[in-house]
Order: structure tokens, then C-alpha cells, then sequence
């Protein structure tokens, strides 16, 4: 039988997918995926992937709200992210961090929210999804001080090089691996597929976002996995098979499933 491949990082929730959103999610496993886990961004898209977890069987949930989702910080919005993490199905705090390719909010605010955020993942004692954008040092010194190799998680849609990733790695966090690996301008990310261990690689789309080729530039959704797939299979050396295989049983234990 056929190994099936577990997109660890998701957003089914997205206005994208609001006409066929029910046939995508109802067919997932005779399409050779496995499961999903649909990332909260917002309190708003954190509520709209609990009615996604309770609604499709293969489909996982996480709680957290984005970088350039946060704003003054309100202490309710905490609350009410703790209570959500409770709920069954949900697997993570997430996607929280850094993201300063919009300077929007300003670093103060967003490190905040990130280090209460990771804090929150320490009380509900659940991994972190860790979003990380031109703030790789920002990034990496607020998760040595908050201790962030305690929690556990992955650092969704890697685009740092391979000196970034050594430190990730060291710190037991999964890498997750996407779209851009089939990129023609992703070298720097090819580099760290060949440099990495496959025991701490996950797949990810971070759909309806960064297609891979030959579908750059359309919606994305899970069952394009198979071109990032052959990718690394191709600078791994190793067969699709087992690239689907290793990821699996990677994304269940980063989640605990």
C-alpha cells in the first residue's frame, strides 16, 4: 500500500477555497493525503479551523494568531486563544512570530505577542508553529531566551539558510519544506533540503499560497505535494516513497498524533 502524505501546514479556511472547499477536504485520502493541519492566523481563523477540525475527520487544527495579525496587545485575545488550544483536534499554538517584511505592527508589538504566545504553548504544553520572515535574529534570540527547544515545533515554510537552519536543528525543531523547493530561484533552500536530516523534515503547502512549479502562481492546495515530493526525493537520493513515509511519521510525532 501506498504511503500517504500529511500536510502539516494548511489554510482551508481562506476565502479561496469557499467554492470547493468540502470537496477537496472530503477527498483527501483517496488522493493520497493523509491528513491536514489547518493553521490558525487570526482569532477569526483560529474559530473558522475549529469548525474545520470538528467537521472533516482528517483534518487537525492549531491556535495562535500571526505576526502581522496582532496589534496593541489584549489580554482577552490570550484567554480566549488558551481556551481554544484545549479543544480536541487542536495540536498546536500557532502560527506565531516574527514577520517584518511589512514592519506591520512595529517589532515591539509583534515580539509581545510572540512571547506570550510561546508562553501559552508552555501552559497548554503543546508544540509551537514558529512563522519567520526577514527577522531570522529577532527570531532565533526571543526563542533561545523563552527556552523554545522545551515546547518543540516547526519553523513553517523555512526560507533562511543552511548557518539558520544548523541552529533550528540543534534545537530539535522540524524544518517545514514547501513550494519553494521546486523554485527555480529556491538554490538556498535546495541547500538546506541536501544539508538537513530527514528525521526533522515535514511537508507543507501553506495553501491557497506559494504553488509549486509547474503550478507557481495558481491557488495551492494539498495535492500538489507530490511535485515537492519528487524534488526532494531527487536531492535526497532517496525513493518518493520513502520521502512521503518519513515525513508522515514526522509531522504525527511533531504533533503528537
Amino acid at each position: 500500500m501506498n504511503p500517504k502524505i500529511f500536510d502539516t501546514h494548511a489554510h482551508y479556511d481562506h476565502e479561496a477555497f469557499d467554492l470547493d472547499r468540502d470537496l477537496i477536504l472530503g477527498s483527501l485520502s483517496e488522493n493520497g493525503v493523509e491528513a491536514v493541519v489547518n493553521v490558525g492566523a487570526s482569532i477569526q481563523s483560529t474559530k473558522n479551523t475549529l469548525k474545520l477540525v470538528q467537521t472533516y475527520p482528517s483534518v487537525y487544527g492549531s491556535a495562535g494568531i500571526h505576526p502581522n495579525e496582532t496589534k496593541e496587545f489584549e489580554e482577552s485575545w490570550l484567554d480566549w486563544l488558551k481556551e481554544a488550544a484545549k479543544e480536541e483536534k487542536i495540536v498546536a499554538v500557532g502560527e506565531i512570530g516574527l514577520d517584518y517584511y511589512w514592519n506591520e505592527p512595529e517589532p515591539k508589538v509583534q515580539k509581545q505577542w510572540f512571547s506570550r504566545q510561546l508562553n501559552l504553548a508552555r501552559e497548554v504544553k503543546l508544540p509551537v508553529i514558529i512563522h519567520s520572515r526577514d527577522a531570522a535574529k529577532d527570531t532565533l534570540d526571543l526563542m533561545k531566551a523563552e527556552k523554545a527547544w522545551e515546547l518543540g515545533g516547526v519553523i513553517h515554510c523555512f526560507s533562511y539558510g543552511v548557518e539558520m537552519a544548523k541552529e533550528y536543528l540543534n534545537m530539535g525543531f522540524f524544518l517545514g519544506i514547501g513550494g519553494v523547493v521546486t523554485f527555480s530561484n529556491g538554490k538556498k533552500l535546495k541547500e538546506v533540503v541536501k544539508y538537513m536530516p530527514m528525521e526533522q523534515m515535514v511537508l507543507e503547502t501553506d495553501c491557497p499560497y506559494l504553488s509549486p512549479e509547474p503550478n507557481r502562481g495558481k491557488r495551492n492546495t494539498s495535492l500538489n505535494l507530490p511535485y515537492v515530493v519528487n524534488q526532494i526525493s531527487q536531492i535526497k537520493g532517496i525513493s518518493t516513497d520513502e520521502v512521503i513515509k518519513i515525513t508522515s511519521r514526522n509531522g504525527k510525532r511533531l504533533y503528537g498524533l
